[in-house]
């Protein structure tokens, strides 16, 4: 399996890590053309209205669509999870998120940086106890339509769904220290 990270801005390098760290080959989405032969996708949190400005300019709107409609398995986090909504709440009028996942989401729902926090989060079916959540400048949640599965919930949000093939989470798997799930997704996915 080879994966791919949007390594356009934002937490690409930590997502890479996590990768190398499970022995999967891995390569830098920037342009359509580094799609080419990915198997899975990872959207990394970061600055969600800088990302999708990049994503346009970049070129990777279209064929990043066309390969998560056609059904590559994706995991968004944090800003990833605002650039696949269906929906932005408190975003800014010219962000206009990829509509690939049927949610609403509440920008920075959390608080500012000062707010970040971690929290221990029991997962649907992932063994080995509760999952580190960390939330930097975390999204919310706030509507999901009927093919969103809730995994995980924090103060009754979702925080971490799936629907299809698309995993989502509000907060940064990448930054706990625990391979659990990216392993799962990847599992999942047809990398095992």
């Amino acid at each position: 399996m080879k994966a791919g990270v949007l390594a356009l801005q934002g937490a690409f390098r930590e997502h890479r890590e996590v990768l190398d760290a499970l022995g999967v080959e891995t390569v830098e989405v920037r342009t359509p053309d580094d799609l080419t032969g990915v198997d899975a996708l990872f959207l990394p949190g970061g600055e969600s209205t800088t990302m999708t400005k990049l994503v346009d300019s970049s070129g990777l709107r279209k064929p990043l669509g066309d390969r998560v409609t056609a059904g590559m398995p994706v995991f968004a986090t944090c800003a990833g999870l605002i650039l696949l909504a269906h929906d932005v709440l408190d975003g800014r009028a010219d962000q206009h998120p990829l509509d690939l996942l049927d949610v609403t989401v509440r920008r920075n729902a959390y608080g500012r940086q000062r707010e970040s926090f971690e929290a221990p989060l029991p997962i649907a079916d992932l063994p080995g106890g509760p999952f580190p959540g960390v939330f930097i400048r975390a999204p919310v949640v706030e509507q999901y339509g009927p093919t969103v599965d809730v995994l995980a919930t924090h103060d009754d949000h979702p925080v971490l769904v799936r629907s299809g093939a698309i995993w989502a989470s509000t907060f940064h798997p990448e930054l706990s220290g625990d391979l659990r799930l990216h392993r799962r997704f990847l599992d999942e996915a047809g990398g095992n």
